[in-house]
Order: C-alpha cells, then structure tokens, then sequence
C-alpha cells in the first residue's frame, strides 16, 4: 500500500489578518520605549543597528499595503511552502532599502504610524485571493499574510535579543511562524522516519528512512517554539541548541544539523 499523502495545512485568514496587526501593534509599542541608546546598540544581523532593525519591520508590513496598491499580476507563481526558499536571492536589495529606510525615517514612531494606518485601510476591502506581486513570485493575500507572521516574529525576537526589549509576541502568529517553518523542513527533507515536535503548535515527519506506523517513533526531534525559529532562521547553530539543551534529539536520524537553516 502507498504511503497516505500528506495534507497540505490550512490556515483561517481571518485569524491571520488579525494576528498580523496585532503584532505589528506590539511591535510599535515597544518602538516607542526604545531609548537613543538601545537604538544606537549592534544587533547579529549584519552592520544593521536596532534603528535599521526598527525600520525594516515596517517593511514586513508596508509591502502588502505597496503590492495591493499594483496592478493584480495575472497569475499565482508561488506556493506558500516555497516561500520560505525564495527570499534568500533578495538580502541585498532588503539591506540596502533598510538603510535608506532608517536614515530617511528618524521619528520611527511617525514611520509606524503611517505603516499601520495603510495596511488596516487596505486589509478592509481586500479579498483573500487577491494576488500581490510580490518580489518572491505573485502569492494570494491570504498566503502572503502568512509570512508576514515569520517576518514579524523573527524579527520581533530579534530586537528583543539586541535591545533587552520584551516585545510580546501574539499567540496565532507565532503558532503560524512556527507552522509554516516547521511545514517547510517536511518539504525540503520528505519522508516520515523522524518526528519533529514543537509544543504546542507543531509536528511534523520528515526525513527518509523506515516509516514509523505506531508506538513511540525511533527518531524524534522537540525543541520549544522560539529556539525552532532560530534554528530555521539561522540564529542558533543545531550543535549550539543541542549543548544548551534547548532542543532534544534521539535516534540515528534525528540529527537536522545539516537541514538547517531553512532561510538564510
């Protein structure tokens, strides 16, 4: 018998919508107590400062009010679970832009002012399947809505990590952060000899090998939500996270250090 084909996973675009202003509100609230000193600090991405940091998580959101703003591209060129893999080929131009951003923008409360005002109006009347001509292939919305909750939740722990903030993260984007990354490893790795778990909001199979059909799987991966992000991200080296403890691995297949990152 054929092995059961595996369900591509869904999510509720109205939660997603939700769940994407909702962070980018946290997110300007926290902006707002940054003192010139955080802003000023090195963060681990690069020559960027927690300013440019700032600036540039307004770009995770203005591109979906930008790209409802073109013309409607006449047909899908990707697929959710490719977009994980597309966005590597564009770091360049996003540190250039991020640059110019920060510079052009020095009252970062007005830049997310304008940000949120633009993306609630937009997201009023636009429907699910409207396509945006994004740089990463034409998407729907509703998919595109989707990685914004990576591109926020990374980056939200990003400036967290640089600036000593404790920016909240809300709870649907980071289940849908960690669903899509986790969702993505099954993509580039198929199979089902090893279990992946994230707590509470994902597991997966992937890997090729023997195929586990019930009682506990000999390979098996658990890691909380935040360390599994920074591991897909590149944040946390596999070896880093496996000394500190902060992800669990057993069997012969269980090792995903040659898997990771997923995105650079």
């Amino acid at each position: 018998m054929p092995p059961a084909r595996k369900r591509t996973r869904t999510y509720d675009p109205a939660k997603i919508r939700v769940a994407v202003l909702a962070q980018f509100g946290n997110v300007r609230q926290g902006v707002r107590t940054l003192t010139e000193e955080q802003l000023a600090r090195p963060t681990h991405l690069g020559e960027w400062s927690v300013r440019e940091l700032a600036a540039h998580l307004t770009m995770a959101v203005e591109t979906v009010s930008r790209n409802l703003d073109r013309p409607e591209p006449g047909a899908k060129e990707l697929a959710l679970l490719e977009w994980p893999f597309a966005t590597a080929a564009r770091a360049g131009d996003i540190a250039d832009g991020t640059r110019e951003l920060a510079a052009d923008n020095p009252d970062l409360d007005a830049l997310y002012a304008r940000v949120e005002q633009r993306i609630t109006e937009r997201l009023a009347t636009a429907p699910d399947d409207r396509l945006l001509a994004a740089r990463t292939g034409a998407m729907t919305l509703a998919d595109y809505l989707v990685t914004r909750t990576v591109e926020l939740v990374v980056h939200t722990d990003d400036l967290n990590r640089a600036a000593g903030t404790d920016i909240p993260l809300d709870r649907q984007a980071l289940a849908a952060c960690t669903r899509l990354l986790a969702d993505s490893l099954a993509v580039k790795a198929p199979g089902a000899s090893t279990e992946v778990r994230i707590p509470p909001y994902a597991v997966v199979q992937c890997v090729e090998g023997p195929r586990h059909t019930r009682g506990t799987p000999p390979n098996v991966v658990e890691t909380d939500p935040l360390t599994w992000i920074r591991l897909a991200t590149g944040r946390t080296q596999w070896k880093t996270a496996l000394d500190e403890a902060k992800v669990s691995a057993s069997g012969e297949r269980a090792d995903l250090g040659g898997l990771l990152p997923l995105m650079g």
